[in-house]
């Protein structure tokens, strides 16, 4: 069965809310903070396994709509990045690009190390590594066919896609499980059990702002979310084949960066935050539930043996990092518990995926303006850059 744009948008809508429903009356999703975007998403994706097994059904959704979606989430985390908040990063934004590269650097000999003791070709560890892990189903399909070429190795393709499955999917269900231990461990209570002077003042994930939001400030915000977008396109269509290639997603981030401090500095226009993360969110939810829905499950199928147990021992290694040393090294406090959920989510997931497990601690919790300031810049940004270059670094050593 084939979904056009509008059938797949009422779909995710709809399972979107049966992941609210799920999450509302289960208690073990509440207690691990699991996204309700991938409740629902990966409920469905199971169910439509199902389907495939014993009735030999398949679905298929429009891509574009997702891919729409995961830009407009990044579009707004640019219109949300005013350089004055920036500055505030300072030294815990450093240390954070730091900490991701390292864990990129020992997620790759890890991965190849494994390979080598289970006597397969190495490069299947780096296709188990950051290649599809750290960096998902874009940069496993951009390597697939250069590993192909390189190291003559059969289903690159397929393999890769599967790993950046499994990782979608692990990404968003251990970042919970990880801050209820390390929540647990600081004695921190939800939000609703402390008093209110002990919580932070500042939060980026739900704006503090009190301007309503109506038709005007509505448009207006549509208006700078066009323009970042079409902007980002232009710009990445341009750049395409040049060593100034980026993803789409970190133009249009880019570009609301350059406008929304624009803006600030040239203008008394105030942007409407609260209607920049409306919209910033809902395109993160739907993004995620899209992608989670439209997975294939029957592909892990095809996993080998050794390199299933190469990405389930890369999972443990993101727990352990993320626990004993994201979370020392960024203060060990509560900022530095809801910055090891969303390590998770993109040391084996996506940027969207370390987000949405995030909200999912600071929604019960309460705020962490800090997290939410470098994880989404960190994850669309520097992570990319990083991880492409250690990528070259280890294909050349290894071929």
């Amino acid at each position: 069965m084939t979904f056009g744009i509008f059938e797949t948008l009422a779909f995710a809508c709809l399972v979107l809310l049966l992941g609210f429903f799920i999450v509302k009356r289960v208690r073990f999703f509440r207690n691990y903070n699991i996204p309700e975007p991938v409740v629902g998403g990966f409920f469905i994706a199971v169910v439509l396994y199902i389907l495939n097994s014993t009735m030999g059904l398949s679905f298929k959704f429009e891509g574009s709509l997702q891919t729409a979606m995961m830009l407009i989430f990044f579009t707004s985390i640019g219109l949300s990045a005013e350089f004055e908040k920036l500055k505030k990063g300072g030294k815990p934004l450093l240390i954070f690009v730091l900490l991701t590269g390292t864990f990129m650097l020992v997620q790759n000999i890890f991965g190849i190390s494994i390979a080598s003791l289970l006597g397969i070709n190495p490069s299947y560890g780096l296709i188990a590594g950051s290649i599809t892990l750290t960096g998902g189903h874009g940069t496993g399909a951009a390597w697939a066919q250069n590993l192909t070429d390189i190291f003559h190795i059969n289903g690159a393709m397929e393999l890769a896609m599967a790993c950046a499955t499994y990782g979608l999917v692990m990404g968003g269900l251990i970042g919970g499980p990880v801050a209820k231990v390390l929540l647990k461990k600081k004695n921190i209570k939800p939000a609703n059990e402390v008093q209110e002077k002990e919580l932070p003042v500042e939060m980026f994930e739900s704006p503090a702002s009190n301007r309503r939001i109506n038709v005007r400030n509505m448009i207006e915000t549509l208006t700078m979310f066009a323009i970042c977008l079409s902007m980002g396109n232009l710009l990445y269509e341009y750049c395409k084949d040049s060593w100034l290639e980026l993803p789409n997603f970190v133009w249009c981030l880019f570009i609301g960066v350059v406008i929304r401090n624009t803006i600030n500095r040239t203008s008394k226009y105030v942007v409407n935050d609260h209607a920049v993360d409306v919209l910033g969110n809902t395109g993160l939810y739907l993004f995620l539930t899209i992608a989670l829905m439209s997975l294939q499950l029957w592909e892990l199928e095809g996993l080998a043996a050794q390199v299933l147990i190469i990405l389930v021992l890369q999972t443990v290694l993101m727990v352990l990092f993320a626990m004993f040393i994201t979370f020392r090294v960024m203060g060990s406090d509560y900022d530095a518990i809801v910055l090891s959920a969303g390590h998770c989510g993109f040391g084996l997931g996506a940027t969207p995926t370390a987000v949405a497990n995030m909200q999912s601690i600071t929604d019960k919790y309460g705020p962490s303006h800090k997290a939410f300031l470098i994880v989404p810049m960190v994850g669309a940004f520097f992570v990319d850059i990083l991880n492409n270059l250690f990528i070259k670094l280890f294909v050349t050593y290894l071929s």
